[in-house]
């Protein structure tokens, strides 16, 4: 079975535009807390609105991003391959690390992981030393953000 890239991106873009604005309304319509004297600024439904907004307009780009020609479809079964390397990449890091391993050390192995498989060339071109120092620096960068974001930013503790 061949998978259409250009047909998938349109169907996944018109899945999460839909899903962005289920969350972006239920986030709207959430109840207020003004009733009990707090500031109307710390509504309950920001965060599912912005993630909402924000996923609306990842979709849109991904959309957009259908509409150029020059992409080739490949007829390999590396689309799927680089789809169960996702899943089950995914499901070791919620499944295995997240909990056991300390958040930071986690996501950045996490990351790092996805940034240098994603970004592998299409023939092997050398500077693989480099692709992983890039991988591991952007995993390090990112996965302390999140983890500051949401200590002191959201008040959230992380595992």
């Amino acid at each position: 079975m061949s998978l259409n890239s250009p047909v998938a991106d349109k169907v996944t873009a018109a899945v999460l535009f839909l899903l962005g604005a289920g969350m972006s309304w239920g986030g709207f319509t959430m109840d207020r807390l003004e009733m009990r004297d707090i500031h109307p600024g710390s509504t309950p439904g920001l965060v599912p609105i912005i993630l909402g907004l924000a996923l609306m307009g990842c979709a849109v780009l991904l959309f957009a991003g259908t509409r150029d020609k020059s992409r080739e479809v490949a007829e390999t079964g590396e689309s799927w391959q680089d789809f169960a390397i996702a899943a089950a990449g995914s499901v070791v890091y919620a499944v295995a690390m997240v909990g056991n391993v300390p958040f930071v050390v986690a996501t950045t192995i996490y990351i790092a992981a996805v940034v240098w498989w994603f970004t592998r060339p299409a023939t092997d071109e050398g500077g693989g030393l480099r692709r992983v120092v890039i991988a591991v620096g952007f995993g390090a960068v990112v996965s302390v953000a999140i983890s500051v974001l949401f200590r002191y930013g959201f008040l959230v503790r992380l595992p």
